[in-house]
């Protein structure tokens, strides 16, 4: 058991940031090594997961973004002047390409938006704040900004799926 508390404590004075997992194992030894091993997957291992979460939907999102905004900046001034010329290429590079529509346009907002309502019902399942007061839902997200950026996200795929559906209904 003395080898398992110290390399615990290695471990954790090696990850710094986690001073919850510090004043654990700062503590006297528990009788198995259930609860460090719990409390490593629920602070290191949840919250890599969420960055990674959010990592990918801003890399898949991305491309959708930038189109929708290069469509906005080139609406707002003439082709002649530089931002709204640059978007305008970025614009045409899309329309050239068919894939793009199918792939950047739809397939990939397609992605953030189901991988975001699956992350946020997850988390509104497994975290007892969310699930036990629906009136303190937005203040618990807003306290955990790795959700608020997973449900921006995902807020932005529905919309961008809703703008091209809408398009291409028109057409």
């Amino acid at each position: 058991m003395v080898v398992w508390d110290s390399w615990c404590k290695r471990l954790v004075t090696s990850i710094s940031t986690y001073s919850a997992l510090q004043r654990l194992l700062a503590a006297p030894a528990a009788d198995s090594i259930a609860v460090p091993i719990a409390l490593f997957y629920k602070v290191i291992v949840m919250n890599a997961t969420k960055r990674a979460v959010i990592v990918a939907q801003f890399l898949l999102i991305f491309p959708s973004v930038l189109f929708m905004g290069a469509l906005v900046v080139r609406a707002l001034q003439p082709l002649q002047n530089e931002p709204a010329h640059t978007a305008q290429q970025i614009v045409m590079w899309y329309a050239v390409r068919m894939w793009t529509l199918w792939l950047l346009l739809i397939a990939l907002p397609f992605a953030v938006l189901v991988t975001g309502c699956v992350t946020l019902a997850r988390n509104w399942r497994d975290d007892m704040k969310l699930s036990q007061a629906t009136q303190q839902m937005l203040a618990a997200i807003h306290a955990d900004r790795a959700m608020l950026f997973v449900a921006a996200t995902t807020l932005t795929a529905g919309a961008i799926l809703a703008i091209v559906v809408l398009h291409m209904a028109a057409n």
